[in-house]
Formats: C-alpha cells, structure tokens, sequence
C-alpha cells in the first residue's frame, strides 16, 4: 500500500538556492538566484508559507534576507545538485524522473550551421534573420518590426540547447508556426545537431513598444531516450497528471492527462483545482514564469514579486492538501536575475517535503542526484525504479 495516496511535486521553474559543486564548470560561480533576490528587496521580501515549511533553515549557514531559519518547520528540507551534463529544463526534468542527461547537447553560441539554417528556409518558405543567441523580449524590440515587413522568421538561442522561433502570430499563424517547429525538431533530434528543445515564440503587437509574447508557447522536447519515472508509475497504473509545460518538457510520455496554463498563478489555480476535484496518483506541476519572465530578464524585483504570490497561493493550497497527501516542492536549475549574462545558473535547488500527517522539522540532507525525487515517488507507490536515484520517504517520519 502507498504510504501517502497522492503525490504533488511542483518545481519552481529556475529558482535555484547557490552555486552548485561544479558551477565553476559553467562559469557560474557566484551565482545565487534565492540569495540575490532577497539581497535585492532586503526587508521588504517575505515568504511565510515557504519560511514555515523550511526553506530558510536549508542554509541556515547563509540565510537568505527575509527568509530566515526557524525553530520548528512543519515540512523537511534539503537541497539537491544534478549530475546531467548541462542546465537546462529538459535536463533538469529528465534527471528528476530518473534519465540523467549525461552526453552533451548541441550548443550554438555563434548561431546555427548555414545548412540547418537552409533546411529551416526550404521548409518554411521563409528567410530567417538574427541566428544567433538573444534575449527573447530584446529579439522582438530589435527584430520584430523587420518581420512584420519581410515576413522573415526570427530564430534564436541561448546558452542552453535550445532553437527558438519567434513569429507575429496575425502575419504567421499559429498553426504555421507550430508546423515549422515540428519540422524543425524533427531534424536537429540526431548529430550532429542534438538540440534539446525547439521552441515556438509566438508573440503579437506591431511595434517594438507594444510586442508582446503570448501563452501559446509550445516546446518540443527530444524523447527520453529510456523509459522515465513517468512511464513506470504509469505502467503500474498509477495516474499521473503534468500542469503546466510537463507536458511538452516529455512530450506527452508517461503522462495520462494534463492541462497547459498562461502563466504562474494559473499553474497553481489548476494544481489545486486538480486536488480539490479529487485527481489521484502523481500531480507534477512546473510553473515557468520564474524562469521565462524575470530569471532570464535579469529582472529581480519581478522574481521576488512572483515568488511571493506564488508564497500566498502556496498557503491556499497548503489548506487544501487531504492528510495523506505528500507535497514535495523543487526546482530544475538555477537562472540568477542578479547574475551576469540571461542564460541558466548550475545551482543546488531547494528540496521541500511536506504532509498534514507527518510533524516534519529534519532534514533531507544534501541530495544527488535530482533522480532522488522520483525514486521517492516511486517508492512511495510500490513502483521498482531503475537503480538511479535513492529515495527519501523513509526520512519522512
């Protein structure tokens, strides 16, 4: 029998706790997304509900302005540092469900190979502009309007394997944009490319002040190249639910059902909408605003805001947890908006445990790798895991 009889992980899309052991390897040293942001608001930044679970006393060694260690939290706390070999959600994610990501994906910091580039054009019947790596909000400031007249597709990357392209959705529906993509991921899953998502930006406005991106982003992720966490709790009939972008992160495998959200307070309206309506087995949320919107803007005040929303509603769904239910709180990767550069930060992520039932107050401890989630999922439901990851529900108690 399971221990708890449901299961909702949400991972704090970016939110990462300090420079992971091998930042130095990504050039990441310093980096510190929770500890700039409470730097950045000092007193003014709060997080009860976070702070009353423990996400102060994870490093209560370097306390984090605003929220502080406490005696006596009510959930279990640790934090967690991956193994897979780059930083980006897609990695972050696989390794959570017990797929470390350990050969390298295809970065392109000086833009795409011309003959991809060529593919892209032959397809589309369209010219790309820019190829090369670009802030996603600046691209459309400096790209945007010469779309609008030529009809070009904007396509752009980043520090991570990504392939994103941006259409004004009035001059490139939709569907075409979607159709692109999908052609697109199609030929850059094998080398010598092995780009790790390809993402549609559609966005609208018609000028450079007024351009802005919609919720319609879709990303098209490569598959798993084994069966992941999710696929074995599925297999053994365990339900499993994705909010938010968890679905396109496995394009749709192992996952039953799902729903796609606008924006973060969405993402956790439709986690406890799903709990209160009585969804069982495995609740995976992602929320990306963190990430998309202010992370990789370099935007700590937006962070903080979003991270204290998010701490309000956070309390809503606290109130509506059964007693048997377990909530596990993470995140996938660092994306410092008091950091240099836009691109994500190799940080430990904050690991929070918490059910009605339990009287918390330890420590998870620090944890490798981010597999160990899933193995406590796993474990929680009688499922036999694949030996990646160790699981933690016994220190649940």
């Amino acid at each position: 029998m399971a221990k708890f009889d449901r299961v909702v992980a949400i991972v704090l899309d970016s939110i990462g706790i300090g420079e992971a052991p091998d930042a130095a390897k990504y050039e990441d040293t310093g980096a510190d997304t929770l500890g700039h942001i409470g730097d950045f608001f000092g007193d003014k930044w709060a997080l009860p509900n976070l702070q009353r679970l423990g996400l102060g006393n994870i490093r209560a060694d370097k306390p984090i302005t605003g929220v502080p260690a406490i005696e006596t939290p009510i959930g279990y706390y640790g934090k967690m540092y991956e193994i897979s070999a780059g930083k980006d959600s897609m990695d972050g994610h696989f390794e959570m469900m017990g797929v470390p990501v350990t050969e390298p994906l295809g970065f392109f910091p000086n833009g795409f190979p011309a003959e991809l580039i060529a593919k892209i054009e032959a397809f589309a019947h369209r010219k790309v502009i820019v190829n090369k790596p670009y802030s996603g909000t600046e691209v459309l400031k400096d790209y945007g309007e010469e779309q609008l007249k030529t009809g070009d597709l904007i396509v752009y990357t980043s520090g991570d394997s990504v392939l994103q392209i941006a259409a004004q959705t009035d001059l490139i529906p939709l569907k075409e944009l979607y159709r692109i993509c999908e052609y697109v991921r199609s030929i850059t899953i094998d080398a010598p490319y092995r780009i790790g998502r390809v993402i549609a930006r559609p966005y609208v406005g018609t000028t450079k002040d007024t351009f802005e991106r919609t919720s319609d982003r879709h990303d098209y992720a490569r598959l798993p190249d084994k069966p992941t966490d999710l696929n074995r709790l599925q297999d053994a009939g365990v339900p499993t639910y994705g909010v938010g972008k968890i679905n396109d992160i496995f394009s749709g495998q192992g996952l039953d059902d799902g729903v796609h959200t606008t924006s973060n307070v969405d993402g956790m309206n439709q986690t406890i909408d799903a709990i209160k309506r009585g969804q069982e087995g495995f609740i995976f949320t992602n929320l990306v605003d963190f990430d998309a919107m202010y992370g990789h803007r370099r935007n700590p005040e937006g962070d903080g805001q979003a991270l204290m929303t998010f701490d309000q509603q956070l309390g809503e769904l606290l109130d509506t947890l059964a007693p048997n239910d377990l909530l596990l709180i993470t995140a996938d990767h660092g994306n410092d908006p008091g950091f240099r550069g836009t691109d994500h930060t190799r940080e430990y992520v904050p690991l929070l445990a918490y059910s009605a039932s339990l009287p918390g107050g330890a420590t998870l401890g620090i944890r490798s790798p981010f597999s160990d989630l899933g193995a406590t999922v796993l474990e929680n439901f009688g499922v036999a895991g694949n030996g990646i990851g160790h699981s933690f529900l016994d220190q649940l108690k």
